[in-house]
């Protein structure tokens, strides 16, 4: 069975404004230029043109073999994610240009990966061609294109990509996307890198739809195109209520005095299950062991007519002996401890606490053990700071350091879709509009 892979991109010089788009052909293991497209379109949208060059690039596939398996890349994300079916697609333009690209070829020839768009440089300088050819006038002539490929990007595609990791665990393919992102931003302007990591502002307002909403599957797999994964289980993350120790910014883990909720976190814990209540999504309410936290989730469940089911794994990291100080108080007592931890996950705080590298095997363990049992559900896990951020780490594919770089509030509202081809997706994080 024949191999191709088809980059394609578009362009608008206006949003609206002249646009074109640009399609190639190619040879994996050799970077050999099949076919080449490109036209100018007249005024439309880059997302539109984009889907234009998308459908182009299948086409000229399917004329070499109807049977080939086809890997399309493209830097935009919002093509990428709609096309495999992790995105709805609310735009009319859209829904039309992706149902056609979608008839094309049959969907289990196609797969589709996102590239930075220092890796897309064929297909844009097609794109650009058409929309030079369009401003004289004329269209895109194939003889007169000067578009060049990079042949060790597209060899490159002949190596098999790694098998899928655990659900949720992104990491190696986030080092390699962070890896192509320092070779895309090398001699590349802000703006260039930004519109590299999302497409325009519909893609990003397509990455932050409202994740609680249970009942709205991917469109492309409930019309019958694209990869039907079904819904995925989607956790939404609900960090506890304010004790008497949180606004002071002290370390309160599992090892500590278990504080209750003070009277601003049950006000808190209000505000939020009335918030919960309102969306109607949640099916199951799950709480660490903590008082603070199953507090926190008995108002919600109250409020929603639901149970609260106690789960271990979600407790907070053990701080051992920093319980009950701030950071300056630590600093001052266990100086080479603290940067110990700070450089290291697998420093544990002082007096027997736990690491971050332990706390990160139980929480994802716990979170395959909850996969398991509530696939295609929404649940709400009330627990601490350090598992959610372990939690949205992992569906990112972040460093460990990330941890250190999330901001958490109290009783704030973060989630994580996870799908069942082994995809997470972070869809909130910090979320506190209900406590406004």
């Amino acid at each position: 069975m024949p191999r191709f892979v088809v980059e394609a991109d578009g362009g608008s010089r206006g949003n609206p404004g002249p646009a074109g788009y640009g399609a190639v052909v190619l040879d994996p293991a050799t970077g050999e230029t099949l076919a080449e497209r490109a036209e100018y379109i007249g005024v439309a949208t880059n997302n539109v043109a984009e889907y234009k060059g998308l459908i182009a690039g299948l086409a000229a596939a399917r004329e070499l073999a109807s049977d080939a398996q086809v890997l399309v890349r493209m830097d935009s994300k919002l093509v990428v994610e709609q096309m495999s079916g992790r995105w709805k697609i609310k735009h009319p333009d859209m829904k039309p240009l992706a149902a056609e690209a979608a008839r094309i070829l049959p969907r289990a020839q196609v797969t589709y990966e996102w590239i930075p768009r220092e890796q897309n440089k064929h297909a844009d300088r097609l794109a650009n061609e058409a929309m030079d050819a369009g401003k004289r006038g004329k269209q895109w002539e194939p003889s007169a294109s000067t578009a060049a490929l990079d042949h060790g990007a597209a060899r490159a595609l002949a190596t098999p990509p790694a098998p899928v990791g655990p659900p949720g665990d992104a990491a190696k393919g986030a080092a390699a996307v962070r890896a192509a992102l320092v070779t895309a931003s090398a001699g590349t302007t802000a703006q260039e890198l930004a519109d590299t990591l999302f497409a325009d502002a519909e893609a990003l307002t397509e990455a932050i739809e409202p994740c609680l909403d249970a009942d709205a599957p991917a469109v492309a797999g409930s019309h019958g195109w694209g990869p039907d994964m079904g819904a995925p289980a989607t956790f939404v993350l609900l960090r506890h209520g304010e004790t008497a120790l949180t606004p002071q910014k002290r370390f309160s883990g599992s090892g500590g005095s278990d504080p209750e909720l003070s009277p601003a976190g049950l006000r808190q814990a209000a505000a939020v299950a009335e918030a919960l209540a309102a969306r109607g999504t949640i099916q199951t309410v799950i709480s660490s062991p903590l008082r603070r936290c199953r507090e926190t989730a008995q108002a919600v469940a109250d409020r929603l007519g639901l149970t609260v089911t106690v789960e271990e794994g979600l407790r907070e990291v053990d701080f051992g002996a920093w319980e009950g100080l701030t950071f300056a108080e630590v600093q001052q007592r266990f100086p080479d401890d603290l940067q110990a931890w700070l450089d290291s996950p697998k420093a544990a705080p002082t007096g027997g606490g736990e690491s971050f590298l332990s706390a990160t095997r139980r929480i994802s363990a716990t979170r395959d053990r909850l996969l398991s049992a509530y696939a295609g559900r929404t649940v709400l896990l009330v627990t601490h700071v350090t598992p959610v951020k372990i939690l949205v780490r992992l569906a990112l594919g972040a460093p460990p350091e990330a941890l250190f770089r999330m901001e958490l509030s109290a009783a704030s509202l973060s989630a994580v879709a996870y799908y069942a081809d082994g995809n997470a997706s972070v869809r909130l994080l910090n979320d506190t509009s209900h406590l406004r």
